[in-house]
């Protein structure tokens, strides 16, 4: 029976299930004397009364507590409560590589790195004299340190031969004491089985490397090496076949690879590598050697050219790549020509340009690189990479969610913002680093010394912290009148920076400014007062005014700018709202950007369980921050936060689900957003800016009467969540720095707040129950957002509901089902067992996918439970990248 929250296992506190597998499931747990997180593996108790299994169980302890590795998962204890046998591992962060693989093929580096690993660890083990036996992806971890060797429950002990002095072999010979696996006996996966280990034979290390190229081999392709249409045909395959050399499917892979796997997969064991540490070598040498491993000169440039040529749509690319390359090697950006050219997204992809996910193009500083963010079809965002020499951009792997991308000064590292989070990835793709918090990014940017400028939130100050990580510090002098500082961007000497500055309850029209400020100094100074982000670059200040990039020469001793703007390039693609221009330029003379129009916001669609597209609502619309479809109680209408792109502000509008026709609730100066209905469907409660920088939660009568403020802060955001359905209390969200917390407020009574969820954790869009005991929210104690359960009105007991992560819960008007998002965008059903009294999360079921619309996804339920109100994202600006080399020569030439 699976373990609850909460359960003892002797000093081990079980918080949550992580997974589960044939030989057992897998909890984090919490050391009670040691006070650290631990991960805890049980066998299961429908298997405890087999005595087989436990010696099996038993074997991997004692197998794993002699491997002590950087790359194998270290082992701190073992125990048994009551008939409960278990282990106690480190807690591994990161994903298994069989996830990963599931999203495609490894860049070449990460598959030498890995492998080279891999390799390492099991050449400890086989020293060691185990055998892993059941090598495959599902049991490499990949962390920020690297990859991790799991799950040695199939391992074998083997007698080690002394081996002699010089020899480039480990002989070993396999020991019958104690074998609980007798010849015959077939364990493992069968996709990654060696021959010997199908025909029941004794496994040895060689076994291993088998099974070791077999994961070399998906993880270079994308597919697995071997495949069959039964089980049958599948042991066929592994005995008889050999799989397409990786050259075939990935071109531009170095033949020396192919040679590695092909021997890694010989069917006799004798023909292999005969220990993974000369196979690691061989690994280490073609990642030292870079691509060319094994390659003549002309073979891998007529290769190049063969994908190159089958993948650009226009010849005058491939003048601008070879330009480029030649230029940007001499290091002479003066002598480039003048040429444009433009780069379309990837296939099946988007650019992500605009919005509050915005991934505006960033050009690295030595011109080499774009990046950018893209997404397929419903997924999340991605960060992508591309050499303006080559044809083809690759996908970072851990970066879903990615937006506002920054390089660091020597182009090896790009910040950028995912989770509520400032990261940081290698360019060549590894372990992501969390550096900071960032509730609501707002851009970042990098020095040489090691300084990174963020603004981590929609309003405060500009921070500052160490590239390497570290605690907050502001960095600009926030006035009273100020709302935001956003966009940070070094100028060339490392100290001065650009920031944009807006003002309390202002549009993006009203009074911005675009400030100059210093690391060194509380002194700033305003450089052009209007609403953009601005890079500094070739000598001059960039921006945008009116629709149009502009550029005007910019004095570095004055910081001030000097003359007159000149149109660079028009129509470029902007975000009215949040005031960034899509845009960037490197040391080298290189501008890139995107013209267009931003996409207009979303549409309401009703979508059934299975992601069918049942109606459009309405006219699309610029929803604010996801535009909060809220459903009337009587079915008929939804409050939703509708933007104005001349004024800058929101408003609550109500939509006829009939008809599709909008009326506006409120009106007047400031944002009105995040609407909630009463259980009697007669007020409306929403959150107001008074010209502040804080929101009040206001509530009013539908016909637009009785209007009174139920929650007020001059200081901090807050807005409504949703009402009990007794309509005695309303649920809000209140900030605190960049944190939240979750309270509700008693209508009928002192209306004193209360906290409903209020740790140092980000606890958010709280939904009580129809029964009216419980709360779902959403909240970031675990260091990743997932869906808990707490009681209410009073504080209580609270359950974990989702296991992998999890955004915004709304429950069914029965209260049977609790849905939420999934970090791949996907809507889960939860099914909810119990009564009033108790709660108990059953099933969780997979619906459909649905692309984030902010930090969101805005969605309701109907009362049938098997439609779902969707603010739907339309597809962004299909406009390309234009890449611009030398473009000052034509700038010179309009003055």
């Amino acid at each position: 029976m699976t373990l609850g929250a909460g359960a003892r296992l002797g000093p081990y506190e079980i918080l949550a299930l992580i997974g589960a597998g044939g030989m057992g499931e897998v909890y984090k747990a919490r050391d009670t004397r040691l006070e650290r997180t631990v991960a805890v593996k049980v066998l299961p108790s429908h298997m405890s009364s087999s005595p087989e299994v436990r010696q099996r169980f038993e074997r991997e302890a004692k197998t794993i507590s002699q491997l002590s590795h950087a790359h194998i998962c270290a082992l701190y204890d073992v125990g048994r409560e009551g008939e409960t046998e278990y282990l106690v591992m480190e807690l591994l962060e990161g994903e298994t590589l069989s996830d990963r693989l599931a999203k495609g093929p490894l860049p070449l580096e990460q598959t030498l790195r890995y492998g080279t690993e891999i390799a390492d660890a099991l050449d400890k083990a086989h020293r060691q004299g185990i055998v892993h036996r059941d090598l495959k992806p599902g049991n490499v971890m990949i962390t920020k340190s690297g990859v991790k060797l799991l799950d040695f429950g199939l391992a074998k002990a083997m007698a080690v031969s002394a081996q002699p002095s010089g020899a480039t072999s480990l002989p070993t010979v396999m020991g019958s004491a104690n074998n609980l696996t007798q010849e015959g006996t077939i364990l493992g996966t069968f996709q990654y089985m060696a021959p010997e280990q199908l025909e029941g034979k004794e496994a040895d290390g060689r076994t291993d490397v088998f099974a070791f190229g077999a994961v070399l081999y998906e993880m270079a392709t994308g597919r697995k090496a071997f495949s069959g249409a039964s089980q049958a045909s599948l042991i066929s395959a592994i005995m008889q076949n050999d799989p397409p050399p990786i050259s075939t499917v990935q071109p531009m892979s170095p033949p020396a690879l192919d040679r590695v796997v092909k021997k890694c997969l010989a069917k006799d064991p004798e023909d292999r590598w005969q220990n993974a540490a000369d196979l690691g070598s061989e690994l280490k040498w073609i990642g030292e050697s870079g691509s060319q491993a094994g390659v003549a000169a002309p073979v891998l440039a007529s290769r190049r050219r063969s994908l190159r040529l089958s993948w650009i749509a226009a010849v005058a690319f491939a003048l601008v790549a070879a330009a480029l390359a030649a230029a940007l090697l001499a290091r002479r950006p003066a002598a480039l020509p003048v040429i444009h050219a433009s780069i379309l997204a990837p296939d099946g992809s988007e650019f992500i340009s605009t919005r509050i996910n915005a991934g505006p193009v960033e050009i690295s500083p030595d011109g080499r690189r774009l990046a950018f963010t893209a997404r397929k079809g419903e997924g999340p965002n991605l960060l992508w990479v591309r050499s303006v020499a080559e044809a083809a951009a690759r996908p970072l792997a851990g970066t879903e969610g990615a937006e506002r991308p920054f390089w660091s000064p020597d182009g090896k590292f790009i910040g950028f913002f995912a989770e509520r989070a400032l990261k940081k990835i290698d360019v060549n793709g590894g372990p992501v680093f969390t550096l900071a918090e960032a509730n609501e990014s707002r851009g970042g940017t990098w020095n040489r010394d090691g300084v990174i400028l963020f603004t981590p939130d929609a309003r405060g100050p500009v921070y500052r912290i160490p590239a390497a990580g570290g605690k907050p510090v502001v960095a600009t002098v926030y006035g009273e009148k100020d709302s935001t500082h956003r966009y940070p961007r070094f100028l060339p000497d490392g100290r001065h920076f650009f920031y944009l500055a807006r003002h309390s309850g202002a549009g993006a029209g009203v009074d911005p400014e675009i400030r100059v400020g210093a690391l060194d100094s509380k002194e700033w100074k305003v450089v052009v007062s209007v609403a953009s982000n601005a890079v500094c670059a070739s000598g001059y200040m960039l921006y945008v005014r009116e629709g149009a990039l502009v550029a005007q020469r910019f004095d570095a001793g004055r910081l001030a700018v000097a003359g007159e703007p000149v149109v660079v390039a028009p129509d470029v693609l902007m975000d009215e709202r949040f005031s960034r221009g899509v845009f960037s330029a490197s040391d080298d003379g290189i501008l890139a950007y995107q013209t267009g129009k931003g996409a207009t916001a979303s549409v309401l669609r009703w979508i059934d369980r299975e992601g069918r597209v049942l109606e459009t609502v309405g006219e699309p619309a610029e929803y604010f921050d996801g535009g909060d479809p809220e459903i009337s109680p009587d079915g008929t209408r939804a409050a939703v936060s509708i933007m104005d792109l001349r004024t800058g502000n929101s408003d609550v509008w109500l939509v006829d689900l009939a008809s599709g026709t909008r009326s506006r609730f409120t009106a007047g100066t400031g944002d009105k957003f995040r609407a909630a209905w009463s259980p009697d469907g007669k007020r409306i409660a929403y959150s107001a800016n008074r010209g502040s920088t804080g929101d009040d939660v206001v509530l009013r009568d539908t016909d637009g009467a009785g209007e009174r403020t139920v929650a007020t802060d001059p200081l901090e955001y807050q807005a409504p969540t949703g009402f009990s359905p007794d309509g005695r209390f309303l649920l809000y969200e209140k900030q605190k720095n960049q944190r939240y917390d979750l309270m509700a407020v008693a209508l009928d009574g002192d209306r004193a707040p209360r906290p409903v969820a209020a740790t140092p954790a980000y606890e958010a869009l709280g939904q009580v129950s129809p029964n009216g005991r419980y709360v779902a929210y959403m909240s970031d104690e675990s260091g990743r957002f997932d869906i808990y359960v707490t009681t209410f009105p009073e504080p209580g007991a609270r359950w974990q509901v989702s296991q992998s992560g999890g955004w915004e819960p709304r429950w069914s008007k029965d209260g049977k089902e609790l849905f939420f998002f999934a970090p791949d965008n996907r809507l889960m059903a939860a099914e909810v067992k119990g009564d009033a009294s108790s709660f108990e999360v059953g099933a969780i079921r997979p619906l459909f996918q649905s692309r984030r619309m902010g930090l969101t996804f805005r969605y309701d339920v109907a009362k049938d439970g098997k439609r779902f109100l969707v603010n739907s994202g339309l597809p962004q600006d299909p406009s390309p990248i234009t890449l611009v080399t030398n473009w000052t020569a034509e700038l010179e030439k309009k003055q």
